[in-house]
């Protein structure tokens, strides 16, 4: 069997703990959680293309870069 890898600062307890609270999560709930996300005024989502993903993801890093000096 294949060993899994996991992000840094991620190991198997943590995905089974994310698991458990999602699958244990009625759908009120569900809705409720998602609403809360995007009523945030302080972050956006938004659809971007997969090829830019990677050069956002530096922007986002050199910005809280230049806020934590």
């Amino acid at each position: 069997m294949k060993k899994c890898k996991f992000p840094k600062g991620w190991d198997e307890k943590r995905v089974r703990t994310v698991l458990a609270h999602y699958e244990q999560q009625t759908e009120e709930e569900a809705m409720a959680e998602d609403e809360n996300a995007f009523s945030n005024r302080t972050r956006t989502s938004m659809e971007v293309p997969t090829q830019l993903v990677s050069k956002i993801r530096e922007l986002i890093a050199k910005n809280k870069a230049s806020q934590s000096v």
